[in-house]
């Protein structure tokens, strides 16, 4: 089992990690362009994931095979992606519900990866044939460039990864890091090892509030450079499980590579809130005419949170239709939500895009007006 030990340059980046992660607190998107920017990135993160273990397709190739219909016939690139993408529904499914790190969701995660696959690339790996050594073999010398554990130890090996998870006292970041190498380093499937590895440690990100939201992808920082991915990984140990790599005497190598890997990836997700932010604001705005938006400004500069068309309109001494009229507005763009009530609009409430933003809009709808 890996054993980290927290260096001044793990802490370091931790730190750094924490404060994107704090800063993306500050933003608040609409859901629409959070839901469009979550599809997004689960689909790069498909594409990257499989481009890591070989996978021939080109990102929109795998885009179309994503959005093809489900009865189609696909081939095995094609399915490899689009396993990756249900896997990611799967688990976005199970973080709802809080669901436990456990060896079952392992299972359950690299069947969903395997999909279609023979029925002996699905579940944990058995006993080989006499004369015939598992392992990974380099495609072109065809010598073993990793020999993993013997199938009878995966069970503890996994047993033991799951009550070190559920557990431990560690840094979420350090968890994610420990469940990516342990998953790559026991092999515990015939095939869908890495991809499966990625999908866990990415479950334990989103498990404990570093997943961003689901924006961004983190495999595609893995695939900029798969040599240095596996060169993290193998740490420059020898090819066999035993001579090293079930307790590696410098771990810190995989998880300062992880760690930076992170701090680029939280970065990039801020950038890009920050810039769909703006970009939504400006859209919304460029819809409202000038008395809807002094109509938005009263009510963020008088922290008018939740109202009625009728307070309103006594407020501003205009008819309670006037009022109707531009609620209508600013909710199709996303600064109001309608408060139903028997299938009535009894109130209108401003969106936590709204108030989190309320400066920004102030300021904007000002300059405009110069």
């Amino acid at each position: 089992m890996i054993k980290v030990t927290l260096t001044n340059d793990i802490l370091k980046k931790i730190t750094a990690i924490d404060e994107n992660r704090f800063s993306l607190r500050t933003i608040e998107i609409p859901p629409i362009t959070k839901n469009r920017l979550r599809k997004n990135s689960k689909k790069k993160s498909s594409y990257a994931s499989n481009k890591i273990e070989g996978n021939p397709l080109t990102e929109s190739q795998a885009n179309e095979a994503m959005e093809r219909d489900v009865h189609k016939h696909f081939l095995k690139p094609e399915q490899e992606v689009r396993n990756y993408f249900l896997a990611l529904n799967l688990l976005e499914e199970k973080l709802k519900n809080k669901e436990p790190f456990s060896k079952e969701l392992i299972l359950e995660v690299q069947s969903m990866v395997e999909k279609g696959a023979s029925k002996e690339k699905i579940g944990v790996r058995g006993a080989m044939p006499p004369g015939v050594l598992f392992a990974v073999y380099d495609s072109e010398t065809g010598t073993p460039e990793y020999i993993p554990p013997e199938h009878t130890d995966i069970p503890a090996l996994l047993d033991e990864l799951v009550q070190y998870v559920n557990t431990t006292d560690d840094h979420p970041l350090i968890i994610a890091a420990v469940v990516h190498y342990q998953l790559v380093t026991i092999h515990p499937f015939e095939d869908g090892n890495g991809r499966t590895a990625r999908l866990m440690s990415g479950y334990i990100l989103d498990f404990y509030g570093y997943g961003f939201n689901g924006i961004g992808s983190l495999e595609e920082y893995f695939a900029y450079d798969p040599d240095e991915y596996y060169a993290s990984l193998q740490m420059g140990l020898p090819a066999l499980y035993y001579s090293g790599r079930e307790n590696p005497p410098h771990p810190e190598i995989w998880i300062n590579y992880f760690l930076r890997m992170m701090e680029l990836y939280s970065k990039k997700v801020y950038e890009l809130s920050v810039s769909s932010t703006t970009d939504e604001l400006d859209s919304a705005l460029s819809h409202l005419n000038t008395k809807e938006k002094d109509f938005l400004t009263f009510l963020l500069q008088k922290g008018i949170f939740q109202f009625t068309p009728m307070d309103i309109s006594k407020q501003l001494n205009v008819t309670n239709k006037t009022v109707i009229n531009r609620c209508a507005e600013l909710t199709s763009v996303g600064f109001l939500i309608p408060n139903i009530v028997k299938e009535r609009v009894r109130s209108y409430s401003l969106s936590e895009f709204a108030k989190t933003n309320s400066k920004i809009i102030i300021s904007k709808i000002n300059r405009n007006k110069l």
